[in-house]
């Protein structure tokens, strides 16, 4: 957490709010979540720059700027971005800012992390470039077809919900996303992933599409830290189906859902009655 919604979500709103405007000044205040730039170097490259625009790849926010260098988010579990002024972003999100970009029409950009388990990275293009090039397929691209995501679980003999979360693989769909997406094509997460056929991998690449996207235009989902660039929570949340419900009865069936972290470490949530 964030998957992939919840930085599409902040993403969206960053790039809405800060688009054209230039970086003024920088508040370091925690630096420990910098990477390849010192605090120094950081001021430096980035006092002076405008903000071209923001967007997402895999789980990561990217910030553009016209001096061709790029920031690099790795929110990870309580990282965020933050845009407005001290009165109008609330206090508890504002006690946790690590790092505040002072913008020309007086807003200001903070990375807000409340355990700084996330990253901000200063990159030049080469170096982003290279960094990206070793990701897998992004989830919302025309390129993730059914015979891409056919061929990718052909080549594995691990469980599915382990492939579908290997960011070299398949980026951005985490935990969350995993489990419902599963749930919804009836697959059971620790069914090898060469054994699932070509037709259910086309509705697996449905559900992973359609959830993704559902998931999106509810803001994503808010179980603790997770806030939108504005420090609104998602809604997403009320929707799960299985996610978070160990326990409780399967909307589809009624048997009881199972709770594990057998398959890789994670919580994972299924039911057994429907998934196979």
């Amino acid at each position: 957490m964030p998957e992939l919604p919840e930085v599409e979500t902040i993403a969206r709103g960053v790039n809405a709010e800060v688009a054209g405007r230039t970086i003024t000044g920088v508040t370091i205040t925690k630096g420990d979540v910098l990477r390849e730039v010192t605090p120094a170097q950081l001021k430096r490259r980035v006092v002076g720059a405008t903000i071209t625009g923001a967007y997402r790849r895999a789980k990561h926010i990217v910030i553009a700027l016209s001096t061709g260098d790029y920031f690099v988010i790795q929110p990870r579990f309580t990282g965020g971005l933050l845009v407005g002024t001290s009165k109008t972003l609330p206090a508890e999100e504002l006690a946790y800012s690590t790092l505040e970009f002072h913008l020309d029409d007086g807003r200001s950009l903070h990375y807000r992390d409340i355990r700084r388990l996330g990253t901000v990275s200063l990159m030049s293009a080469e170096r982003f470039e290279a960094y990206f090039d070793t990701l897998g397929i992004e989830p919302l691209s025309e390129g993730f077809t059914a015979d891409a995501l056919s061929g990718i679980l052909r080549g594995s003999n691990q469980a599915v919900k382990k492939v579908i979360m290997d960011q070299y693989r398949v980026v951005g769909v985490g935990n969350i996303y995993a489990n419902e997406a599963l749930w919804r094509v009836g697959i059971d997460p620790s069914r090898a992933a060469r054994n699932v056929t070509p037709d259910e991998a086309g509705q697996l690449r449905d559900a992973i599409v359609d959830v993704l996207t559902e998931a999106i235009e509810q803001r994503g989902s808010s179980f603790r830290d997770y806030r939108d660039a504005s420090g609104e929570s998602g809604k997403f949340v009320s929707f799960l189906a299985v996610y978070g419900r160990g326990g409780e009865p399967c909307r589809r069936c009624g048997a009881k859902l199972i709770e594990t972290h057998e398959i890789d470490g994670r919580q994972t949530v299924l039911c057994a009655r429907c998934q196979h």
